[in-house]
C-alpha cells in the first residue's frame, strides 16, 4: 500500500516531503533534545539535595534547607523564619551562583 502511495506522488512533491522531514529533524535537535537534557539535570539536582544547602526557588527566594520530605522542602529564609516549598519550585543551588560571580545578597 505504501509503495502505491509513493508511486502516486509527483516528482515535484518529493522536495516538499524532504523539506518537512528536515524541519522535523531541526525541531527535534534544537527544541526537544536540549529540553530533555535540562529536565534530566533538574531531576538529578532535586535528588541530590541535602540538609544545610543554600538554594534559590523559582520565585527568587533564597534559603537554607532545614528539612526534606518526599515532596516538600522547608527553608530557613531568615533567623527563625521557616517556609515550606514544593521540591519542584527549587531552581538551583546558591553556591553555584556565587561561583559564577554573582555575589549580590
Amino acid at each position: 500500500m505504501f509503495t502505491s502511495i509513493l508511486l502516486q506522488v509527483s516528482a515535484s512533491a518529493i522536495p516538499q516531503i524532504v523539506m518537512i522531514g528536515g524541519m522535523i529533524l531541526v525541531f527535534y535537535f534544537f527544541m526537544i533534545l536540549p529540553n530533555k537534557k535540562k529536565n534530566k539535570e533538574q531531576k538529578t539536582f532535586l535528588e541530590s539535595l541535602k540538609k544545610g544547602q543554600t538554594v534559590v526557588t523559582t520565585g527568587g527566594m533564597h534559603g537554607k534547607i532545614i528539612s526534606i520530605s518526599e515532596h516538600t522542602i522547608e527553608l530557613e529564609v531568615d533567623r527563625g523564619v521557616k517556609i515550606t516549598f514544593e521540591k519542584g519550585s527549587l531552581s538551583k543551588e546558591n553556591t553555584e551562583m556565587l561561583k559564577s560571580g554573582d555575589t549580590k545578597k
